[in-house]
C-alpha cells in the first residue's frame, strides 16, 4: 500500500512539474540555404538513409573526380575554402556560407584551396 501511496503521490508531482509543450514557435528564423528538387534523382529511396555528415579537407587536399548520379546532395561550407571543378565548366571557388546542390548531372572533382582545412556539412541519400 505504501508503494501505491508513494508511486500515486510521486506520479502526480512528476506531471505536475512538466512544462506545458508549446503550441507555436517562437524565436525562430528560418533561411533555405540550398534545396533540390528529387522527383527525377534516383530510380528508389528504399533501403537508403538521409545522412548527414561533417567533412574536413586539409588545405591542398582533394576530393577526387566523382558524380552525382542516384547520390544527391547539398553541402554547407563552414570554414576555410573549396574549389570545385566541374565537368566542362568554369572553377567555383567557395567560400563559408556557400554551397551546392548536387544532382545527377554533377560531375566534378574539388579542392581545399585556402589555408585552413576546409570544413563543411553534406547531407545525402548514399548510393547502397
Amino acid at each position: 500500500m505504501f508503494g501505491f501511496a508513494f508511486l500515486l503521490v510521486f506520479g502526480f508531482g512528476y506531471a505536475a512539474g512538466q512544462r506545458q509543450a508549446p503550441t507555436a514557435d517562437s524565436g525562430r528564423q528560418d533561411e533555405l540555404l540550398r534545396s533540390l528538387d528529387l522527383t527525377n534523382e534516383m530510380s528508389s529511396t528504399a533501403g537508403r538513409p538521409l545522412r548527414m555528415r561533417k567533412v574536413t579537407v586539409q588545405p591542398g587536399g582533394v576530393l577526387a573526380l566523382h558524380d552525382h548520379v542516384d547520390r544527391p546532395a547539398i553541402t554547407y561550407l563552414l570554414q576555410g575554402q573549396m574549389t570545385y571543378h566541374p565537368a566542362g565548366m568554369p572553377p567555383v571557388v567557395v567560400n563559408p556560407g556557400g554551397g551546392f546542390a548536387e544532382g545527377r548531372t554533377t560531375t566534378h572533382w574539388a579542392e581545399s584551396t585556402g589555408n585552413v582545412p576546409a570544413v563543411w556539412i553534406a547531407v545525402d541519400i548514399p548510393r547502397p
